[in-house]
């Protein structure tokens, strides 16, 4: 084994659980969400993977961002996507956001001295639209307009707190998670790479990539 310092200053072996570090965030908007994510997945201190894909499917209209252990967050998304789609075969047609939402909050209530994970679940459903559900270490859930998360997002909550603005448009809320998201990489060790976002509405998923040259830059002293 060789040592590696991790983002804290502490030593550890280089086989350390592989974590999604990270900066993960999604807001709502008048019929629908926009949700995001960083892409730099670590171990320790070594960058593991720089172009992860952290907007996970749960189905058709419902995505979740994963921050905290990768397997650990990888495997409750498994067991909630196994459910929903159970779900929306006995309501014929597409499930319920907050449903989906409620479903990881049990596993990460019931399994929290367990596991390290935090879930953001975004998505839209005919009866609420858009939605966004954030559940947190421990297994708590709430409803917020908009949600941060993972290691970036220490470094943002006076950006979002200021810049947030209801009732958004789409595309209001598309540069509001890019310009948070593109603060948090710079300034976090654990975030980095590209921006990926999905702006799930009535009509489908826009998935969109936004390159590190792309990314808008502030001061950077």
């Amino acid at each position: 084994h060789c040592c590696l310092m991790d983002n804290y200053g502490n030593y550890g072996l280089a086989d350390d659980e592989v974590s999604t570090g990270t900066s993960i965030m999604a807001v709502e908007f008048d019929g629908g969400v926009v949700i995001g994510a960083d892409s730099r997945t670590t171990s320790g201190a070594y960058i593991a993977n720089r172009v992860t894909d952290k907007l996970t499917p749960i189905h058709d209209r419902i995505f979740c961002c994963r921050s905290g252990s990768a397997a650990d967050t990888q495997a409750i998304a498994d067991a909630v996507a196994a459910n929903v789609e159970l779900d929306g075969i006995v309501m014929g047609g597409l499930p319920s956001v907050k449903k989906a939402a409620e479903i990881f909050r049990q596993y990460c209530y019931d399994y929290r001295d367990n596991l390290t994970a935090g879930i953001i679940v975004a998505g839209w459903d005919p009866k609420q639209g858009g939605q966004v559900y954030t559940i947190p270490l421990g297994g708590m859930l709430i409803r917020q307009q908009f949600s941060i998360g993972g290691s970036g997002s220490t470094y943002i909550y006076g950006h979002v707190d200021a810049t947030f603005k209801e009732n958004m448009t789409k595309d209001e809320c598309i540069q509001f998670c890019t310009n948070a998201l593109s603060l948090a990489i710079n300034r976090d060790g654990s975030s980095g790479g590209v921006v990926r976002l999905a702006v799930i509405t009535k009509e489908g998923v826009e998935r969109k990539v936004i390159l590190g040259n792309d990314l808008p830059r502030f001061y950077e002293g």
